[in-house]
Protein backbone atom coordinates (compact mmCIF):
# COMPACT_ATOMS: atom_id res chain seq x y z
CA UNK A 1 0.00 0.00 0.00
CA UNK A 2 1.26 3.63 -1.23
CA UNK A 3 1.91 5.82 1.85
CA UNK A 4 0.25 9.39 1.42
CA UNK A 5 3.51 11.19 1.28
CA UNK A 6 4.39 8.74 -1.64
CA UNK A 7 1.08 9.22 -2.57
CA UNK A 8 1.24 12.96 -3.16
CA UNK A 9 5.03 12.87 -4.34
CA UNK A 10 3.74 10.64 -7.39
CA UNK A 11 0.17 12.86 -7.83
CA UNK A 12 2.58 15.76 -9.17
CA UNK A 13 4.11 13.35 -11.62
CA UNK A 14 0.69 11.68 -12.65
CA UNK A 15 -0.91 14.97 -13.35
CA UNK A 16 1.59 15.69 -16.13
CA UNK A 17 0.78 12.49 -18.18
CA UNK A 18 -2.43 12.51 -17.37
CA UNK A 19 -3.32 16.07 -18.77
CA UNK A 20 -1.42 15.62 -21.87
CA UNK A 21 -3.80 12.31 -22.67
CA UNK A 22 -6.53 12.60 -24.53
CA UNK A 23 -10.20 10.69 -24.16
CA UNK A 24 -12.94 10.25 -25.90
CA UNK A 25 -15.86 10.14 -23.49
CA UNK A 26 -19.36 9.46 -24.09
CA UNK A 27 -21.56 12.37 -22.69
CA UNK A 28 -23.90 10.93 -20.08
CA UNK A 29 -25.67 12.21 -17.16
CA UNK A 30 -25.21 9.96 -14.49
CA UNK A 31 -28.06 7.67 -14.61
CA UNK A 32 -31.83 7.49 -16.50
CA UNK A 33 -34.92 8.18 -14.48
CA UNK A 34 -36.04 5.16 -13.85
CA UNK A 35 -32.88 3.60 -11.42
CA UNK A 36 -34.68 0.49 -11.56
CA UNK A 37 -32.05 -0.13 -14.39
CA UNK A 38 -28.94 1.74 -12.94
CA UNK A 39 -26.92 -1.50 -11.81
CA UNK A 40 -26.60 -1.87 -16.07
CA UNK A 41 -24.65 0.98 -16.06
CA UNK A 42 -22.09 -0.04 -13.55
CA UNK A 43 -19.30 -2.57 -13.66
CA UNK A 44 -19.13 -4.95 -10.52
CA UNK A 45 -16.89 -4.35 -8.27
CA UNK A 46 -13.29 -6.45 -7.87
CA UNK A 47 -13.95 -9.14 -4.51
CA UNK A 48 -11.42 -7.85 -1.97
CA UNK A 49 -10.79 -10.12 1.38
CA UNK A 50 -9.19 -10.12 4.39
CA UNK A 51 -5.44 -10.29 4.75
CA UNK A 52 -4.07 -12.77 6.95
CA UNK A 53 -3.53 -10.61 9.99
CA UNK A 54 -7.73 -9.18 10.48
CA UNK A 55 -9.94 -10.23 12.75
CA UNK A 56 -12.01 -13.12 12.19
CA UNK A 57 -15.50 -11.52 12.34
CA UNK A 58 -19.25 -12.94 11.29
CA UNK A 59 -19.86 -13.80 8.07
CA UNK A 60 -23.83 -12.36 8.80
CA UNK A 61 -24.61 -9.37 7.86
CA UNK A 62 -26.57 -8.62 11.06
CA UNK A 63 -24.64 -10.07 13.61
CA UNK A 64 -21.41 -7.70 11.44
CA UNK A 65 -24.29 -4.74 12.01
CA UNK A 66 -24.09 -4.69 15.63
CA UNK A 67 -19.94 -5.74 16.07
CA UNK A 68 -18.10 -3.48 17.85
CA UNK A 69 -15.02 -4.53 16.03
CA UNK A 70 -16.19 -4.20 12.46
CA UNK A 71 -15.67 -0.86 10.87
CA UNK A 72 -18.47 1.13 10.82
CA UNK A 73 -19.07 3.74 7.84
CA UNK A 74 -22.30 5.49 7.29
CA UNK A 75 -23.04 7.37 4.19
CA UNK A 76 -25.89 9.09 2.68
CA UNK A 77 -27.78 7.33 -0.72
CA UNK A 78 -28.69 9.54 -3.17
CA UNK A 79 -29.56 9.19 -6.78
CA UNK A 80 -27.59 12.55 -8.14
CA UNK A 81 -24.56 11.05 -6.32
CA UNK A 82 -24.78 7.69 -6.31
CA UNK A 83 -22.03 6.96 -8.79
CA UNK A 84 -19.84 9.10 -6.26
CA UNK A 85 -21.19 6.81 -3.10
CA UNK A 86 -20.06 3.70 -5.65
CA UNK A 87 -16.71 5.01 -5.86
CA UNK A 88 -16.18 6.06 -2.68
CA UNK A 89 -17.38 2.60 -1.24
CA UNK A 90 -14.86 1.17 -4.15
CA UNK A 91 -11.64 3.14 -3.03
CA UNK A 92 -12.13 1.93 0.82
CA UNK A 93 -12.62 -1.73 0.02
CA UNK A 94 -8.91 -1.42 -2.36
CA UNK A 95 -7.03 -0.04 0.43
CA UNK A 96 -8.23 -1.08 3.45
CA UNK A 97 -6.35 -4.52 4.72
CA UNK A 98 -9.85 -5.94 6.33
CA UNK A 99 -12.37 -5.73 3.57
CA UNK A 100 -14.85 -8.10 4.52
CA UNK A 101 -14.51 -6.22 8.20
CA UNK A 102 -15.80 -3.13 7.05
CA UNK A 103 -20.32 -2.41 7.63
CA UNK A 104 -21.78 0.30 5.79
CA UNK A 105 -24.78 1.96 6.68
CA UNK A 106 -26.58 3.76 4.09
CA UNK A 107 -28.86 6.35 4.37
CA UNK A 108 -31.82 7.12 1.69
CA UNK A 109 -34.68 8.69 0.94
CA UNK A 110 -38.18 6.33 1.00
CA UNK A 111 -38.89 6.70 -2.52
CA UNK A 112 -35.18 5.42 -3.76
CA UNK A 113 -34.48 3.02 -1.08
CA UNK A 114 -35.32 -0.14 -3.14
CA UNK A 115 -33.39 0.66 -6.56
CA UNK A 116 -30.57 1.92 -4.56
CA UNK A 117 -29.82 -0.92 -2.42
CA UNK A 118 -30.66 -3.52 -5.62
CA UNK A 119 -27.67 -1.41 -7.47
CA UNK A 120 -25.39 -1.90 -4.23
CA UNK A 121 -25.94 -5.60 -4.16
CA UNK A 122 -25.46 -6.14 -8.10
CA UNK A 123 -21.58 -3.63 -7.90
CA UNK A 124 -20.77 -5.28 -4.64
CA UNK A 125 -22.10 -8.89 -4.61
CA UNK A 126 -20.18 -9.97 -0.94
CA UNK A 127 -20.53 -6.04 0.35
CA UNK A 128 -22.02 -5.97 3.88
CA UNK A 129 -24.33 -3.36 4.44
CA UNK A 130 -27.88 -2.02 5.63
CA UNK A 131 -30.34 0.83 4.19
CA UNK A 132 -31.96 2.88 5.96
CA UNK A 133 -34.96 5.01 5.52
CA UNK A 134 -34.58 8.67 6.20
CA UNK A 135 -37.82 10.21 6.80
CA UNK A 136 -37.59 13.92 5.28
CA UNK A 137 -40.45 15.14 6.79
CA UNK A 138 -38.03 14.58 10.02
CA UNK A 139 -36.25 17.64 9.44
CA UNK A 140 -37.69 19.65 5.72
CA UNK A 141 -40.10 22.13 7.78
CA UNK A 142 -36.42 22.77 9.53
CA UNK A 143 -34.24 23.61 6.47
CA UNK A 144 -33.68 27.30 5.07
CA UNK A 145 -32.51 28.17 1.76
CA UNK A 146 -29.30 28.11 1.55
CA UNK A 147 -26.38 29.87 -0.90
CA UNK A 148 -26.48 26.64 -3.00
CA UNK A 149 -30.03 24.23 -4.15
CA UNK A 150 -28.36 21.13 -3.51
CA UNK A 151 -27.42 21.76 -0.28
CA UNK A 152 -30.92 22.16 1.00
CA UNK A 153 -31.41 18.41 0.08
CA UNK A 154 -33.31 16.90 3.16
CA UNK A 155 -30.88 13.99 2.91
CA UNK A 156 -27.87 15.73 3.17
CA UNK A 157 -29.22 16.90 6.72
CA UNK A 158 -29.32 13.22 7.66
CA UNK A 159 -25.76 13.05 9.66
CA UNK A 160 -27.90 14.50 12.39
CA UNK A 161 -29.32 12.01 13.17
CA UNK A 162 -27.37 8.96 12.55
CA UNK A 163 -27.52 8.46 16.66
CA UNK A 164 -31.41 7.58 16.10
CA UNK A 165 -31.68 6.21 12.41
CA UNK A 166 -28.89 3.78 13.09
CA UNK A 167 -29.33 0.64 15.24
CA UNK A 168 -28.23 1.53 19.15
CA UNK A 169 -25.78 -1.13 19.08
CA UNK A 170 -23.84 1.31 16.79
CA UNK A 171 -21.40 2.71 19.39
CA UNK A 172 -19.34 4.45 16.83
CA UNK A 173 -19.49 5.47 13.10
CA UNK A 174 -17.33 7.38 10.61
CA UNK A 175 -19.21 9.34 8.73
CA UNK A 176 -18.30 10.17 4.43
CA UNK A 177 -19.70 12.27 2.13
CA UNK A 178 -20.26 10.73 -1.35
CA UNK A 179 -17.77 12.72 -3.20
CA UNK A 180 -14.63 11.18 -1.61
CA UNK A 181 -12.20 8.69 -2.48
CA UNK A 182 -10.01 7.05 0.74
CA UNK A 183 -6.29 5.98 -0.68
CA UNK A 184 -5.16 5.02 2.70
CA UNK A 185 -6.52 2.33 5.00
CA UNK A 186 -10.03 3.23 6.66
CA UNK A 187 -8.78 1.34 9.79
CA UNK A 188 -6.11 4.00 10.54
CA UNK A 189 -8.93 6.73 10.85
CA UNK A 190 -11.63 4.50 12.97
CA UNK A 191 -8.98 3.88 15.80
CA UNK A 192 -8.37 7.73 16.03
CA UNK A 193 -9.28 8.03 19.68
CA UNK A 194 -12.01 10.79 21.15
CA UNK A 195 -10.08 12.33 24.34
CA UNK A 196 -12.09 13.26 27.50
CA UNK A 197 -15.47 13.76 26.46
CA UNK A 198 -15.41 14.75 22.88
CA UNK A 199 -18.08 13.53 20.89
CA UNK A 200 -16.83 13.99 17.00
CA UNK A 201 -13.08 13.90 15.59
CA UNK A 202 -12.74 15.92 12.45
CA UNK A 203 -9.68 17.76 10.64
CA UNK A 204 -9.43 21.40 11.79
CA UNK A 205 -8.58 24.66 9.84
CA UNK A 206 -8.09 27.32 12.07
CA UNK A 207 -6.42 29.24 9.37
CA UNK A 208 -10.10 29.51 8.21
CA UNK A 209 -12.30 32.59 8.91
CA UNK A 210 -14.48 31.43 10.88
CA UNK A 211 -16.76 34.48 11.43
CA UNK A 212 -17.80 33.84 8.11
CA UNK A 213 -19.96 31.20 8.24
CA UNK A 214 -22.54 33.45 10.92
CA UNK A 215 -23.75 36.33 9.51
CA UNK A 216 -23.71 40.20 11.15
CA UNK A 217 -26.96 39.23 12.82
CA UNK A 218 -25.75 36.27 14.65
CA UNK A 219 -22.43 37.96 15.63
CA UNK A 220 -24.34 41.52 16.74
CA UNK A 221 -26.67 38.76 19.18
CA UNK A 222 -24.59 38.87 22.07
CA UNK A 223 -26.89 36.03 23.46
CA UNK A 224 -26.67 33.99 20.45
CA UNK A 225 -22.64 34.49 20.12
CA UNK A 226 -21.84 33.30 23.54
CA UNK A 227 -22.45 30.00 22.41
CA UNK A 228 -18.31 30.61 21.81
CA UNK A 229 -17.72 32.40 24.72
CA UNK A 230 -15.76 29.85 26.43
CA UNK A 231 -14.40 27.98 23.58
CA UNK A 232 -11.62 29.01 20.48
CA UNK A 233 -13.87 27.55 17.87
CA UNK A 234 -11.95 25.90 14.71
CA UNK A 235 -13.85 25.58 11.03
CA UNK A 236 -14.16 21.54 10.03
CA UNK A 237 -16.11 19.82 7.31
CA UNK A 238 -18.91 17.51 7.78
CA UNK A 239 -18.38 15.80 5.18
CA UNK A 240 -15.77 13.27 7.33
CA UNK A 241 -16.21 12.83 11.09
CA UNK A 242 -15.51 10.30 13.71
CA UNK A 243 -18.50 10.26 15.62
CA UNK A 244 -19.40 8.33 19.44
CA UNK A 245 -22.83 7.49 18.80
CA UNK A 246 -23.14 6.81 22.39
CA UNK A 247 -22.06 10.29 23.98
CA UNK A 248 -23.96 11.56 21.08
CA UNK A 249 -27.14 10.18 22.52
CA UNK A 250 -26.43 10.92 26.31
CA UNK A 251 -25.91 15.09 25.16
CA UNK A 252 -28.78 14.55 22.74
CA UNK A 253 -27.26 16.74 20.12
CA UNK A 254 -29.81 16.59 17.27
CA UNK A 255 -32.33 18.39 19.65
CA UNK A 256 -29.21 20.58 19.77
CA UNK A 257 -28.61 20.89 16.43
CA UNK A 258 -32.36 21.54 15.85
CA UNK A 259 -32.91 24.21 17.86
CA UNK A 260 -30.31 26.09 16.11
CA UNK A 261 -32.34 25.60 12.69
CA UNK A 262 -35.31 26.72 14.44
CA UNK A 263 -33.99 30.02 15.55
CA UNK A 264 -32.55 30.06 11.61
CA UNK A 265 -35.98 29.04 9.78
CA UNK A 266 -38.21 31.15 12.69
CA UNK A 267 -36.34 33.99 14.50
CA UNK A 268 -33.46 35.76 11.90
CA UNK A 269 -31.15 34.48 9.32
CA UNK A 270 -28.14 33.37 10.93
CA UNK A 271 -25.76 31.72 8.33
CA UNK A 272 -25.83 30.84 4.54
CA UNK A 273 -24.54 27.62 4.23
CA UNK A 274 -26.77 24.61 4.98
CA UNK A 275 -25.94 21.81 7.58
CA UNK A 276 -22.57 22.77 8.43
CA UNK A 277 -23.45 26.15 10.33
CA UNK A 278 -25.39 24.25 13.39
CA UNK A 279 -22.45 21.95 14.01
CA UNK A 280 -20.10 24.71 14.09
CA UNK A 281 -22.41 26.07 16.70
CA UNK A 282 -22.86 23.18 18.55
CA UNK A 283 -19.18 21.01 18.63
CA UNK A 284 -17.08 24.54 17.21
CA UNK A 285 -14.04 24.53 19.37
CA UNK A 286 -14.91 21.06 21.03
CA UNK A 287 -13.54 18.58 18.74
CA UNK A 288 -11.22 15.94 18.03
CA UNK A 289 -8.49 17.83 15.69
CA UNK A 290 -7.40 14.82 13.10
CA UNK A 291 -4.50 15.36 10.79
CA UNK A 292 -5.41 17.03 7.72
CA UNK A 293 -4.33 14.15 5.39
CA UNK A 294 -7.73 12.39 6.28
CA UNK A 295 -10.11 15.23 4.36
CA UNK A 296 -7.98 17.08 1.66
CA UNK A 297 -11.18 18.78 0.67
CA UNK A 298 -12.57 21.65 -1.35
CA UNK A 299 -11.46 19.92 -4.50
CA UNK A 300 -14.98 20.77 -6.05
CA UNK A 301 -14.07 24.73 -5.73
CA UNK A 302 -16.25 27.14 -3.55
CA UNK A 303 -20.13 26.54 -3.81
CA UNK A 304 -20.86 28.85 -6.40
CA UNK A 305 -18.17 28.00 -8.86
CA UNK A 306 -16.84 24.69 -9.84
CA UNK A 307 -13.21 26.01 -9.95
CA UNK A 308 -10.10 23.75 -10.00
CA UNK A 309 -7.90 23.85 -7.46
CA UNK A 310 -5.06 21.21 -6.50
CA UNK A 311 -4.15 19.28 -3.21
CA UNK A 312 -3.04 20.56 -0.08
CA UNK A 313 0.66 20.48 0.69
CA UNK A 314 1.40 17.10 2.82
CA UNK A 315 0.35 13.89 3.26
CA UNK A 316 -2.84 12.47 1.59
CA UNK A 317 -5.25 9.81 3.22
CA UNK A 318 -8.67 11.17 1.58
CA UNK A 319 -9.64 13.24 -1.32
CA UNK A 320 -12.64 15.27 -0.94
CA UNK A 321 -13.94 17.03 -3.78
CA UNK A 322 -16.63 19.49 -1.98
CA UNK A 323 -17.43 22.35 -3.61
CA UNK A 324 -20.07 22.83 -6.54
CA UNK A 325 -18.35 20.91 -8.76
CA UNK A 326 -18.22 17.00 -9.18
CA UNK A 327 -15.81 14.49 -10.72
CA UNK A 328 -17.69 12.48 -12.84
CA UNK A 329 -19.97 15.53 -14.02
CA UNK A 330 -16.62 17.39 -15.16
CA UNK A 331 -15.26 14.15 -16.62
CA UNK A 332 -18.17 13.44 -18.28
CA UNK A 333 -18.49 16.97 -20.12
CA UNK A 334 -15.26 16.81 -20.99
CA UNK A 335 -14.11 19.87 -19.06
CA UNK A 336 -11.87 17.73 -16.31
CA UNK A 337 -9.63 19.21 -13.31
CA UNK A 338 -6.55 17.82 -13.26
CA UNK A 339 -7.15 16.50 -9.74
CA UNK A 340 -10.68 15.15 -11.21
CA UNK A 341 -8.15 12.37 -12.93
CA UNK A 342 -7.43 10.51 -8.93
CA UNK A 343 -11.13 10.02 -8.99
CA UNK A 344 -11.30 8.42 -12.41
CA UNK A 345 -9.80 4.57 -11.34
CA UNK A 346 -11.93 4.05 -8.73
CA UNK A 347 -15.47 4.92 -11.00
CA UNK A 348 -17.50 1.59 -11.83
CA UNK A 349 -19.50 3.60 -14.61
CA UNK A 350 -18.77 1.18 -17.60
CA UNK A 351 -18.49 4.55 -19.79
CA UNK A 352 -15.25 4.95 -17.48
CA UNK A 353 -13.68 1.76 -18.42
CA UNK A 354 -10.82 3.49 -20.56
CA UNK A 355 -9.64 5.26 -17.54
CA UNK A 356 -9.38 2.25 -15.47
CA UNK A 357 -7.47 0.63 -18.16
CA UNK A 358 -4.93 3.31 -18.41
CA UNK A 359 -4.25 4.05 -14.34
CA UNK A 360 -3.58 0.32 -14.46
CA UNK A 361 -0.94 0.95 -16.85
CA UNK A 362 0.26 3.82 -15.23
CA UNK A 363 0.08 1.32 -11.97
CA UNK A 364 -1.38 3.28 -9.62
CA UNK A 365 -4.64 1.61 -9.15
Amino acid sequence: MMSGSRLASRLIIIFSIISTSFFTVESIRLFPDSFDDASSDLMEAPAYQNGLDCSVLAKNRLLLACDPSAVHIAMTLDPAYLRGTVSAVHSILKHTSCPENIFFHFIASGTSQGSLAKTLSSVFPSLSFKVYTFEETTVKNLISSSIRQALDSPLNYARSYLSEILSSCVSRVIYLDSDVIVVDDIQKLWKISLSGSRTIGAPEYCHANFTKYFTDSFWSDQKLSSVFDSKTPCYFNTGVMVIDLERWREGDYTRKIENWMKIQKEDKRIYELGSLPPFLLVFGGDIEAIDHQWNQHGLGGDNIVSSCRSLHPGPVSLIHWSGKGKPWVRLDDGKPCPIDYLWAPYDLHKSQRQYLQYNQELEIL
